[in-house]
């Protein structure tokens, strides 16, 4: 039976039966792969580990030891990432955002692996379909311009069916390969902009600045010299000011 419904798609697409087969094959074996991928690195626990980072004294290296050992081995992305920072907490931010950046370059291809190769699939596909019933067509007429007789409507319409089936086969391997290379694109963009977003605060953490839920940073306990020109230096600052100006008023 097997060998029937084989030697009928040959029957039906011709030349174009193995290069159709082995670009859907692959788009199989491709959209498989993503997929597994996509349910593997979906959750990034974003929230939690956000929480948990915070809660981590950055001067206490028994603490920190022991979250690297917890979080470095693991497969998921953004813990990676806040562990890589951890490791490098020593240099300034600027070479903190560098090797951030670099690291989020490697796993954007990571994420995004396969989907240009669906792309081209998606591109070649109906292109061979359209070539394959081109075939087809002159392979049709050639044989009614030998035909004998009238030709009838059945046998016309057989072989232009015959011929625009690998049309058809070429369009229904374009329309996944297509669908997923996108959705597999917008999928990628979106965790690694949350993965990235998380990294960028965690980095002005290490830098002695806090996010908040209304401002947008403001220092930490003990901060450190880069820290005196932030936003909540110059609030202290000014309130101070304030301060000894009442002071200085009463006095006189």
């Amino acid at each position: 039976m097997n060998l029937h419904f084989f030697t009928s798609i040959h029957t039906q697409l011709g030349i174009m039966t193995w290069p159709l087969t082995l670009l859907s094959a692959l788009m199989l074996m491709l959209i498989i792969e993503r997929f597994v991928f996509t349910l593997l690195n979906t959750n990034t626990r974003s929230k939690g580990l956000e929480k948990e980072i915070y809660r981590v004294p950055l001067d206490n290296e028994t603490e920190i030891e022991h979250y690297l050992s917890t979080h470095q081995k693991t497969r998921n992305t953004l813990a990676q990432g806040l562990c890589m920072l951890i490791r490098h907490r020593e240099f300034t931010k600027a070479m903190r955002e560098e090797a951030v950046s670099i690291w989020l370059q490697k796993k954007r291809r990571q994420y995004t692996s396969g989907l240009k190769l669906l792309n081209v699939i998606g591109a070649l596909s109906p292109l061979l379909g359209l070539l394959g019933t081109v075939l087809g067509l002159i392979e049709m007429f050639k044989g009614l311009s030998t035909a004998q007789g009238g030709v009838s409507p059945a046998e016309l319409s057989h072989g232009l069916g015959l011929a625009m089936s690998t049309t058809a086969a070429g369009l229904l391997i374009a329309l996944p390969a297509i669908a997923v290379s996108q959705l597999g694109k917008l999928w990628a963009d979106t965790t690694l902009a949350k993965i990235e977003y998380v990294l960028n605060h965690f980095n002005l953490h290490l830098s002695g600045l806090s996010p908040l839920r209304d401002n947008l940073v403001c220092c930490a306990k003990n901060p450190p010299p880069s820290c005196t020109s932030s936003p909540c230096s110059s609030r202290v600052h000014q309130e101070g000011m304030k301060k000894t100006s009442q002071v200085m008023e009463g006095g006189l």
